[in-house]
């Protein structure tokens, strides 16, 4: 049997993505939607107050396509915390026009060899930033789920730990040449979801997306061993652009 690898866990993930009933929005009278849409307001000054306090973090950003119209990443400590944001947008007069179209459940999750031989993670304040990220308010978002593939001599839980440590120290050096171009964080979901990891990428050029995944894909690790979900790509809203959205 392969060792297991050793992982670092930090804040619980939930994507929820949601699309329009924009015959519904239109069905509201003008009060009713004035009313829907101060109480989205409402819940987006929570989740700032939420991230100013530095107990979790949100990203809101609407999809390009037809895969959903809008979605949230929230970032909190416990699941208990995710379950209870999903249920206060439930009872939202918003979330009535609204129909889920995906989600993601996993927990933020760096490498064991982060961290320093003897010493506890959680005392380290660079690793404690990267399991409780505040989330970058850039102006794009990516959002796919992946898995390592386990077939005949692609079987990345039979390879040895200095095998998988290899190949993903040539993985990790293709992402570092886009340092200050793209954010990413993983999010660990073996046992949490129906994929191993959630990636979440942010960019301020959307390009950027497009060339960081092609280079991956060409690295050995991927080549070998990836397997990918459906991609989700959108642009960062904030109020005044949540309420242009809405507007009709």
């Amino acid at each position: 049997m392969s060792e297991a690898v050793h992982t670092l866990e930090g804040w619980y993930s939930l994507h929820d993505f949601r699309a329009i009933d924009w015959n519904a929005w239109r069905s509201l009278s003008a009060q009713e939607r004035g009313r829907a849409e101060d109480e989205l307001l409402t819940l987006l000054k929570q989740y700032q107050s939420t991230e100013d306090q530095k107990l979790g973090s949100t990203a809101f950003y609407s999809i390009v396509g037809q895969k959903a119209d809008f979605a949230f990443m929230h970032l909190r400590e416990t699941l208990e915390e995710l379950n209870e944001l999903e249920t206060a947008f439930n009872k939202t007069l918003f979330a009535q026009v609204t129909i889920p179209t995906y989600s993601y459940v996993s927990v933020v999750e760096l490498g064991g060899y982060m961290a320093k031989p003897g010493t506890d993670p959680m005392q380290d304040p660079d690793i404690v930033a990267r399991l409780k990220p505040i989330l970058p308010k850039a102006k794009h978002f990516c959002f796919y789920p992946m898995n390592k593939r386990r077939e005949g001599n692609d079987n990345w839980y039979m390879l040895s730990t200095e095998d998988r440590r290899t190949f993903m120290r040539g993985h990790g050096t293709i992402g570092r040449t886009y340092a200050g171009k793209v954010k990413q964080i993983i999010g660990g979901s073996i046992g949490l979801d129906d994929w191993e990891w959630g990636v979440t990428l942010f960019a301020d050029d959307a390009l950027q997306f497009k060339k960081i995944v092609t280079e991956m894909r060409f690295d050995e690790t991927s080549a070998r061993f990836g397997e990918f979900g459906d991609f989700y790509v959108g642009n960062l809203l904030d109020a005044d652009k949540t309420v242009n959205l809405l507007k009709l």
